[in-house]
């Protein structure tokens, strides 16, 4: 039986346990409910963003290793997401005030916002409609939208002050819309302006503390340092323009990556470009913790050449000198009624196909391209055209040569077959003159005298398939290989003139055979044919390309190799024997002494060739190797609507022991 004692226990004990529940319940509406905040302060957010740091593009440097392109240090105004003010009116006072600075200075700064300057406000003239709905997206505006409607959207976005002045406030919006357009952000900084002068620099440095986000960096800008060397060659670097876009996205470019436009900076860019670095920046509930470089930035390769600076200012020398001393005025006027002159010269090294000069003229500096553009563009000597890869002219005789070769390969002839000629060649119900009487004539006399008899006959026993078949080989018709652009031209076939909308005959094989007709080339492609005669059928492909090195070039990632880009399978061994003996023999045709190529002390192989262009005009071209017993050297040139061209050869080959030495001492 239960005592009152028992009862008062039992009742504390259940007095305690209810006490104890309200204190835990007040225990834990404190933590939930009081401490809640404390709880909140003590969470820690973390935060990662990552920047590029863009890689220095490689640099170009001739043979002997003088620098062509290289990088100058500019400085640029940054801004930075990490430090800029989120306030607008703070970050905008800013812009306002570094806008000012840079106007003072006379630096423009990036404004990719379609629109006027002033009022009223306008889409600017020159932009695509496609561009203008792009922008209209991103500020969110209808259509419709005026460019007053726009320029009252920005204002209001990021918040620019009525109290500016509309001057000011078109370029803050300017300002904000291209932030906009470059996708700003923390991982993504904003490249104001370059190409700051000193003065600027130092006025902007000393405002550094007002100037949150904003920084002052060296970046490295490309700069011709010599602009004379192979300027059609070296090209230029320009920015991703919006139709390559995606092609660049895909490579993993960003779009505001500066990529090489032309030339070799183009055909290169791989090896130039470099690989951009990473920096990595924690924060931590908005502070930063850490900063550091986690992927180093690898500088691009240097690009060295195959061309000696020295002998390509020599051969343009010769080019000018030869232009400006024997040229006569042959008709040839542009459509402006201005007299046209020009040439081209190509020398390769005989032994692999490198590229050691190519000269065209007129020409231009590259130094000068970019100031000069618009005069450059419309000067009727067409300097920014490239002759030597891109003229097409046809190869008139020279191309006897091929003729020849596949005559004396395909058993058509031998080096004793004459044919007779009293100076008319009859076929079919026509009559064709050649350039002398010559009787009976064999193959090698016919290339020194460059009969036109003997290869008519020659050509009309082989067929146009047979010369076709074998001017293929030698590269007519075909792209050289090159690294950079050049056009391939065509050879004069049946199936060429119905291309052209021309009647094809059997006349035409005649025509074909001795590098008339429809058949156009480079001097390039004549270069070539030259060194595979002097390589006895093996043809090289052209470059311009030595090697690839590291940066400062100390160590070399790539040699080019010579490669053959074709072969003549000789059936007859004796068949360079005499296409060789013909041309050694035309090297002593009609020069003058000083322009003599029988006392150099070696022998020298060419031909010639006066092509017609029109019924009053013709070119003056020329082709050919030396020495004969070890060719170091192959070559080949065009006078535009001249004569004589060949009296540049003698200057050549003495530029070319001047610069490189050794082509006599080494034939003896």
């Amino acid at each position: 039986m239960r005592t009152v004692s028992d009862y008062i226990k039992m009742a504390l004990a259940a007095l305690l346990v209810l006490v104890s529940a309200i204190f835990c319940t007040l225990r834990l509406m404190k933590v939930q409910v009081v401490n809640t905040e404390a709880y909140k302060k003590d969470e820690i957010v973390t935060s990662t963003y990552t920047q590029k740091i863009s890689a220095t593009r490689g640099e170009i440097v001739d043979a002997a290793g003088t620098v062509i392109v290289s990088n100058h240090v500019t400085y640029a105004v940054v801004i930075d997401q990490k430090n800029f003010p989120a306030e607008n009116a703070k970050s905008n006072d800013i812009l306002l005030r570094i806008t000012e600075i840079l106007t003072d200075a006379g630096v423009v700064w990036e404004d990719t916002l379609p629109i006027s300057m002033k009022e009223p406000y306008t889409f600017l003239a020159d932009v695509e409609e496609s561009e203008l709905d792009k922008m209209k997206d991103k500020i969110g505006v209808n259509a419709y939208a005026t460019a007053d409607n726009c320029m009252a959207v920005l204002c209001e976005n990021y918040e620019i002050s009525e109290d500016f002045t509309p001057g000011q406030q078109r370029r803050i919006a300017g300002i904000r819309y291209t932030m906009l357009d470059d996708d700003f952000s923390m991982s993504n900084r904003f490249r104001l302006a370059t190409n700051l002068p000193k003065r600027t620099v130092t006025e902007l440095s000393e405002l550094g503390l007002l100037l949150q986000g904003v920084s002052i960096e060296q970046v490295p800008v490309r700069y011709i340092e010599v602009g004379d060397i192979v300027p059609h060659e070296i090209g230029t670097t320009g920015p991703i323009y919006a139709e390559n876009a995606d092609e660049y996205l895909a490579k993993g470019y960003d779009l505001d990556a500066i990529v090489g436009i032309s030339g070799l900076e183009k055909a290169m860019e791989p090896e130039l470009q470099g690989k951009d670095g990473v920096r990595t920046m924690t924060f931590e509930n908005g502070i930063a913790v850490s900063d550091e470089i986690t992927e180093e930035v690898q500088a691009g390769h240097t690009i060295q050449l195959t061309v000696n600076g020295e002998f390509q200012r020599g051969l343009q020398e010769i080019l000018d000198n030869f232009l400006n001393t024997y040229y006569s005025y042959s008709g040839v006027k542009d459509e402006n009624g201005v007299p046209q002159q020009g040439g081209a010269l190509v020398v390769l090294d005989a032994q692999t196909g490198a590229i050691l000069g190519e000269v065209t003229a007129p020409t231009y500096d590259l130094t000068a391209y970019s100031e000069n553009y618009e005069e450059l563009s419309k000067d009727a000597g067409n300097p920014l055209f490239n002759r030597a890869t891109m003229g097409l002219y046809r190869p008139g005789s020279t191309f006897k040569t091929i003729t020849a070769t596949a005559g004396l390969n395909e058993g058509e002839v031998t080096g004793s077959t004459s044919f007779y000629c009293d100076g008319t060649y009859h076929f079919m119900d026509h009559t064709y003159r050649c350039t002398g009487h010559h009787n009976y004539i064999a193959v090698a006399p016919a290339l020194r005298v460059s009969c036109n008899a003997y290869f008519y006959e020659l050509s009309r026993r082989l067929t146009i398939d047979k010369i076709e078949e074998y001017a293929t080989l030698y590269g007519i018709g075909q792209h050289t290989g090159i690294e950079t652009v050049d056009r391939a031209g065509y050879m004069a076939t049946p199936e060429t003139y119905r291309e052209l909308g021309l009647d094809w005959t059997v006349g035409q094989v005649l025509q074909a055979g001795i590098g008339n007709g429809e058949t156009m080339v480079t001097p390039l492609q004549l270069a070539c044919v030259a060194n595979t005669i002097a390589n006895e059928g093996v043809r090289y492909e052209p470059y311009l390309v030595d090697s690839v090195w590291d940066y400062n070039m100390e160590e070399c990632i790539k040699k080019t190799e010579p490669t053959i880009a074709a072969q003549i399978r000789l059936k007859n061994e004796s068949v360079y024997k005499f296409v060789e003996s013909g041309m050694i023999q035309a090297s002593g045709n009609g020069f003058p002494g000083k322009y003599s190529l029988t006392n150099l002390g070696y022998s020298i192989a060419i031909k010639t060739g006066t092509p017609q262009v029109s019924s009053r005009v013709q070119d003056s071209v020329f082709i050919g190797y030396a020495p004969t017993d070890e060719p170091k050297i192959a070559f080949a040139g065009i006078v535009e609507g001249g004569e004589y061209s060949k009296y540049m050869i003698r200057s050549i080959l003495e530029l070319y022991e001047e610069v490189y030495g050794g082509m006599y001492e080494d034939s003896q």
